[in-house]
């Protein structure tokens, strides 16, 4: 075996401690940003607008109803409330905005304000939320339609401010105005559709009764004039002949 030279010997191990400390390094960080923004999604299919035309007497006694004729779908990465209300653009904004009238218009026990919770809502489907609201009121729009005299079992809520939510003995579509009632994020596309929790088909119905005091409507609420509503008995006053309108609002908003 050759040996090195002292020197030679000092010169190679100065070789190895430099190749062992020569590596480079060299880095840049890229920072990823997850932003998850909440979504609230409600799809509405059916017609605009639903017509109730009333020319036959028996029309009046039993009503009209307009089956299935809303379709709600919803979507939502968070939990969620959902919640109808009626209301009208007039001053009162509970009251149904006539825009004609049939006939001279004289009669003095003609009344022309009409509450917006004549029109009755029905739901195909339980609310998922298991608490009851307070006072004894149904929680929901889930009760059939009946012939029978029963004041405000179906009645929309109707409010003035539609973006207020309903209050606790108020009736809710699915959950309700507790933070412990709600349903949980999902969507309809991918819990079965149909009878799932995030899909609704409503059917509408209008009973104005003989004369036309809309006996099944709720008690006549605050700031309304239409005294027709005050009891189950037969009133002195009735609905004007007329052309009225309102609008129904669906609100899909996150639990808190």
């Amino acid at each position: 075996m050759k040996k090195l030279l002292p020197g030679l010997a000092l010169f190679a191990a100065l070789n190895i401690a430099l190749d062992a400390n020569a590596q480079l390094i060299d880095e840049s960080n890229v920072t990823i940003t997850m932003d998850l923004q909440p979504i609230l999604q409600l799809n509405m299919n059916g017609p605009q607008s639903i017509d109730f035309v009333f020319d036959q007497i028996s029309e009046y006694i039993g009503g009209i109803t307009q089956y299935g004729a809303t379709t709600l779908t919803v979507s939502s990465t968070v939990n969620w409330d959902l919640y109808a209300v009626g209301y009208g653009s007039n001053t009162s904004g509970i009251i149904w905005d006539q825009q004609a009238v049939y006939g001279t218009g004289g009669d003095p026990n003609a009344i022309d304000s009409i509450s917006c919770n004549a029109l009755e809502l029905r739901q195909n489907r339980n609310n998922p939320s298991t608490t009851n609201a307070a006072g004894g009121v149904a929680v929901d729009y889930r009760a059939a339609f009946t012939t029978a005299t029963v004041l405000g079992t179906n009645s929309v809520y109707t409010s003035p401010t539609p973006y207020i939510r309903p209050a606790a003995t108020e009736k809710y579509i699915a959950g309700h105005f507790n933070t412990a009632d709600f349903v949980v994020g999902g969507s309809y596309l991918t819990a079965g559709s149909v009878g799932s929790d995030y899909y609704y088909t409503i059917d509408y119905r209008i009973k104005p009764g003989l004369p036309a005091t809309f006996p099944n409507s709720a008690a006549n609420p605050t700031g309304s004039t239409w005294n027709g509503l005050t009891s189950g008995s037969q009133a002195t006053n009735f609905a004007q002949p007329g052309l009225y309108t309102m609008n129904v609002k669906y609100v899909l908003t996150e639990n808190n």
